[in-house]
């Protein structure tokens, strides 16, 4: 019973996490820590397993990780490429590609580092796996909590629904991707109003250089067209950034009502960075996505990944530069 101690421990950390603010980054690291040590935990159960049983077991956790980490590797390239012929070249659009290139970089580099025996190579080897070790197991817990947090129901009504924007296409329309997110704010208005306490949906979004008007008013547009009630809209045209959407949005909805809830609504992607957003600007609300494109979630996902993780670089750059200066503390001793 021992082995599950430290699995216990941090789910429990993660569930009062989880009780105190659902949108702290530090609850997908106690989630991720959990399977991490459970892990172990279970496999010391291989030993009671009859025979048969145990083999399959330890050939699966030995194969599977391998099997799949060039399963996605490839998955990646692939889902690149079409990144590129739907969307055009663009660093966020490469940025599956990429990843797929650079999975199988590091594999090239292992078996390199391993076929020659050369200590600089074992040593950058070494350092590389630390590193993309490290990287992986945080990418996993965003991964995992924000389909986690996704699925996590807001219980309580909102004063106001805050869809963000996104961009326009040609400089008036609104884009599928923005479509999605329109019309999930609506089904979220709804539904609270058919209990008899209809919300304020506010679009947030101002104008770009391309644009012809705010991406907020074009927002407004699209849903007024669509038999919306434009009294239940409330425009905010300033912003230009996801921070600047929860900014601004915050002092409208403060001076309407000053302890108002709030739910926010964006693409599944960008939930958990927004929620993690949300809570660093005060404002007082969940956030819940809108549905993707299918090729579309890998390479977006990877850019809202890098987002979070930067936003946290005092930490996670210097635990990164620690494990360099590892591995060249290591490199020197031989």
């Amino acid at each position: 019973m021992l082995a599950y101690a430290l699995p216990a421990l941090f789910f429990v950390l993660f569930a009062i996490g989880v009780l105190r603010d659902r949108r702290r980054f530090s609850n997908a690291v106690y989630l991720g820590l959990t399977v991490v040590f459970l892990v172990p935990a279970l496999l010391l159960q291989v030993p009671r397993m009859p025979t048969l049983a145990a083999v399959a077991v330890t050939v699966l956790i030995l194969l599977l990780p391998s099997l799949g980490v060039i399963v996605l590797g490839v998955f990646l390239i692939l889902n690149g490429v079409k990144m590129i012929r739907k969307e055009g070249r663009s660093l966020a659009n490469l940025l599956s590609l990429l990843a797929g290139v650079g999975i199988f970089g590091v594999i090239a580099l292992l078996i390199t580092a391993v076929a020659t025996g050369s200590r600089t190579l074992v040593a950058l080897a070494g350092t590389t796996l630390l590193i993309v070790g490290y990287v992986s197991f945080l990418f996993l817990c965003f991964v995992g909590y924000a389909f986690l947090y996704g699925r996590l129901r807001v219980r309580r009504d909102a004063d106001f629904v805050v869809v963000l924007g996104s961009g326009l296409i040609g400089g008036t329309r609104v884009p599928p991707l923005l479509a999605n997110r329109l019309e999930r704010g609506r089904a979220v208005y709804e539904r609270q109003a058919r209990r008899g306490n209809p919300p304020m949906l506010l679009t947030s979004g101002g104008q770009g250089p391309d644009e012809q008007l705010p991406e907020a008013r074009a927002m407004a547009a699209y849903l007024v067209e669509r038999g919306f009630p434009a009294d239940r809209i409330v425009c905010e045209e300033q912003s230009r950034t996801t921070e600047e959407n929860l900014a601004f949005s915050k002092k409208i909805m403060e001076q309407a009502v000053p302890d108002h809830r709030c739910v926010i609504v964006t693409n599944n992607y960008h939930v958990l960075r927004a929620a993690i957003l949300a809570r660093r600007a005060g404002v007082n609300g969940q956030v819940v996505g809108a549905p993707t494109a299918a090729y579309f979630w890998p390479s977006a996902t990877i850019r809202e990944f890098a987002a979070v993780f930067l936003s946290y670089k005092l930490v996670n750059l210097g635990i990164c530069g620690l494990l360099v200066l590892c591995g060249a503390l290591a490199l020197l001793s031989v």
